[in-house]
């Protein structure tokens, strides 16, 4: 047991455009080196980019590929007498959240695209259309934890 205290929760403050906490934390994700008006001109310049071609709301595309990437279940290593095994939990929804924004914002550093700005508008149209890296990395976790069910009995 931890003798230390438990972190508190501090409230993230929602961004000034869309009035969104989801907003803010994927800025904060995508922050890098500290620079906040970096984030917040790629992530709001993608949004444009988004309503131009969709025709949709930005924040409604944004929201649905945050929605569609977050994985319901992941697999944890546990030592079983002497043997690693891989067993399914299921994931918290905080966590859900904060691996579903990582997962977007890695596939959307990898993708060939000129600007950041472009690459990220593109992998969010597409997670939101259930394709995409993001989405693969999502079924790939589930298809793990499916494959190793049997060792379910072994959460803790």
């Amino acid at each position: 047991m931890s003798r230390r205290n438990k972190a508190v929760k501090r409230p993230v403050p929602a961004d000034p455009r869309y009035d969104s906490q989801t907003v803010s934390k994927f800025i904060n994700a995508l922050m890098y080196e500290g620079k906040k008006s970096n984030a917040e001109r790629i992530f709001y310049g993608a949004m444009d980019l988004i309503e131009e071609r969709t025709g949709q709301p930005g924040v409604t595309v944004f929201k649905q590929a945050v929605n569609n990437v977050k994985p319901a279940l992941e697999v944890k290593s546990r030592r079983v007498g002497g043997a690693s095994l891989q067993v399914p939990v299921e994931v918290r929804p905080e966590r859900r959240a904060a691996l579903a924004m990582r997962w977007v914002i890695d596939f959307s550093r990898s993708r060939t695209e000129k600007t950041m700005q472009e690459r990220l508008a593109a992998e969010l149209i597409l997670a939101s259309k259930g394709e995409g890296n993001s989405i693969k990395k999502k079924d790939d976790t589930h298809r793990m934890a499916e494959a190793n069910r049997a060792f379910a009995h072994y959460r803790w």
